[in-house]
């Protein structure tokens, strides 16, 4: 017998599901829907078409600036636009934050895509640019679009979403091949060696996907891999041509 208890009830959630937010502006159907990804697409390809060499970092919106990895993520950002690189985050609180802080200390490029979500999200307030996005997977396409390196630090759902989809991404060679970075050993040392006694033992990946990332202890570890990568392979980003 299944325990119904551990069933959540979403009618006591009483929050508005995502078809109630979208038929608020899309009263006639998905068709209509079209049009604004479209919308969306271009207004946001124009703007990071003029970027170049852009780093997306990623990590949990909830690490306060008191906390080791928000503070490692500053100096990283700070790291990257003293190197020429542009850094690129989601806009949003915590790492986020902590990225385009960094990369504003030292005027560089810091660009911030935001989400519209119902908690966690607000703007940060170090951007050079920002851009506003409704749609999750029109916003992926951008960070990964533009990008020469993905580093990723502590987080939750989201940030294991975004560098999973960057390493299949890379995988399937869907993309140009980049230097894919974790950044702190502690927190990402069980899940790689899940990738390595779990998926690798049991045939899910190859001995070369192992190859795809690169596990760093801190931001000046991560800078110099991403530095070193590129002087052996150049700044390429992960666009491919049609």
């Amino acid at each position: 017998m299944i325990d119904e208890s551990l069933i959540p009830d979403l009618k006591k959630e009483n929050r508005p599901t995502p078809k109630d937010e979208m038929m608020t502006e899309f009263t006639k159907g998905d068709s209509w829907r079209v049009f604004r990804i479209m919308a969306e697409f271009i207004d946001t390809f124009e703007t990071m078409a003029k970027y170049k060499d852009l780093v997306p970092i990623f990590g949990s919106a909830r690490l306060k600036p008191d906390s080791p990895a928000y503070q490692d993520c500053v100096r990283l950002g700070e790291l990257l636009a003293d190197a020429g690189y542009g850094v690129l985050s989601g806009g949003g609180p915590g790492i986020m934050e902590a990225a385009n802080k960094g990369a504003w200390q030292r005027k560089g490029v810091s660009v911030g895509l935001n989400i519209k979500l119902p908690m966690e999200q607000h703007e940060n307030l170090y951007q050079t640019e920002s851009l506003e996005f409704r749609y999750f997977f029109i916003r992926k396409v951008c960070f990964m679009k533009y990008s020469v390196a993905v580093v990723a630090y502590p987080g939750g759902f989201g940030t294991l979403d975004e560098i999973s989809e960057a390493l299949t991404l890379v995988q399937t060679n869907k993309v140009n091949r980049v230097p894919v970075v974790f950044v702190g050993k502690a927190f990402w040392s069980p899940l790689i060696d899940w990738f390595k006694n779990t998926l690798l033992e049991q045939g899910m990946i190859s001995a070369d996907d192992m190859d795809l990332f690169y596990l760093a202890d801190n931001a000046d570890e991560a800078c110099e891999y991403i530095k070193a990568w590129h002087a052996k392979n150049g700044r390429e980003s992960t666009v491919q041509d049609a």
